[in-house]
């Protein structure tokens, strides 16, 4: 696994993802952890593939979505789960991301538009 500082861009290579989660002691930190290292995976894609436009864009968020979809079980095995303080600081974080990477006009909605959370 890359880690996060040595993504090419600076600001997303130094961001604190998911700090709210991490603050609240409801969500284990190890879950958090896994939730980050999807975050930072979506970020090395994009790096690698250099999406063209918002679709190319939302094919890859959906896919790190899928991925967050399928830590449900796990947040649940910890008493936890993902609700409505971690959906919003998910969708935050990706839209960070999305504007990090110059696709502002991304609609934070459609970039996690694949959750069931």
């Amino acid at each position: 696994m890359k880690k996060q500082s040595e993504l090419k861009n600076e600001v997303v290579a130094t961001y604190a993802f998911l700090e709210d989660m991490y603050d609240d002691v409801y969500f284990p930190n190890h879950l958090v952890d896994q939730c980050k290292d999807i975050l930072v995976e979506l970020c090395f894609e994009i790096e690698r593939t250099h999406p063209k436009d918002l679709d190319a864009l939302y094919v890859l968020t959906h896919a790190a979505t899928d991925k967050f979809n399928n830590l449900q079980d796990a947040f649940y095995e910890a008493d936890s789960e993902i609700e409505t303080g971690a959906r919003e600081c998910i969708a935050l974080n990706f839209a960070f991301i999305a504007a990090s990477y110059g696709f502002e006009d991304a609609d934070m909605e459609e970039l996690i538009g694949t959750r069931d959370w």
